[in-house]
């Protein structure tokens, strides 16, 4: 039975996600300061982000203790370029602006750290980490420069791969989606799930919740 889990991120999205089944979910943010690098792909970015905040964090675990540690990453995807967390309200609208009336893709790596003593761990790569990721199609409507000013005027674009989280203000932005939502919102709990009962995991019957 999976009852606790360790969530490398302060994401508060990926922590309610993660709660909503049942966890008890033990926040323990990574010191990885997710560099860009555009010689690689959006997508192989967030895989090494994900991978790197896991390392991290099991890094920091004494030996025996038996966690499972989750960590994740988004990065919006326009035309092979990344779109990471904008440096303040001026890469924010740039970032908006590019987005405007077009279609992106936005992609969720997850790894998960595997304690030795599990049967799932055989089924991980070397070192216990498992790597997957979801991706998304996202198009947004022809935006106003008085829109995208009132949106980042709202601060929630700050914190936000691609300047914008669209479970908050930014679902009047998106014209369609192609794929799962939760993808977008930071966490594919779908197929997170999926893995873990793959690697042999249960989760609570019943939804007893505790952060800590």
């Amino acid at each position: 039975m999976l009852s606790r889990i360790v969530l490398a991120s302060a994401s508060p999205r990926r922590l309610e996600l993660l709660a909503s089944l049942g966890l008890e979910v033990q926040v323990r943010p990574s010191r990885y300061d997710e560099p860009d690098d555009p010689s690689i792909t959006p997508l192989q970015l967030a895989i090494r982000h994900a991978r790197a905040k896991a390392l991290d964090v099991a890094g920091q675990s004494r030996p025996g203790d038996g966690e499972v540690i989750v960590a994740a990453d988004t990065v919006v995807d326009l035309n092979g370029v990344a779109l990471n967390k904008p440096r303040d309200a001026q890469d924010a609208a740039r970032m908006l602006g590019a987005l405007s009336g077009r279609e992106h893709r936005v992609h969720t790596a997850y790894a998960i750290a595997i304690p030795a003593a599990h049967p799932g761990y055989a089924l991980t790569e070397a070192d216990g980490l498992l790597e997957e990721s979801s991706t998304t199609r996202v198009r947004f409507y022809r935006l106003q420069a008085e829109e995208i000013a009132a949106y980042i005027a709202s601060g929630e674009p700050m914190d936000k791969a691609g300047a914008y989280g669209i479970q908050g203000r930014a679902a009047s932005l998106v014209e369609s989606i192609d794929g799962d939502f939760y993808t977008v919102m930071g966490f594919p709990l779908g197929r997170f799930v999926r893995t873990m009962r793959r690697l042999g995991f249960a989760f609570p019957s019943a939804n007893q919740t505790r952060v800590t």
